[in-house]
């Protein structure tokens, strides 16, 4: 599944300059999956004003990961 989403992420990141959009290793990482309790791969974690305002665990459609985007600038 990371795999997957690994061409959406970076298209995302590519055609938007609303948001910082980034992946991090957890095997690298440790310390931050341990921070946002991530316990499966692949975790997506919106920030916003340093804040977690939504975690979706799994693989999903560009659309999808486009419309939290969305809802996350909302709130």
């Amino acid at each position: 599944p990371c795999k997957m989403i690994g061409p959406i992420i970076k298209e995302l990141a590519g055609e938007r300059d609303d948001v910082v959009i980034g992946k991090v290793d957890v095997d690298s990482n440790p310390e931050l999956s341990f921070k946002y309790k991530v316990r499966s791969i692949p975790t997506i974690i919106i920030i916003k004003n340093g804040e977690v305002v939504e975690k979706k665990v799994g693989g999903t459609t560009k659309a999808a990961y486009s419309k939290m985007l969305d809802n996350a600038l909302k709130a």
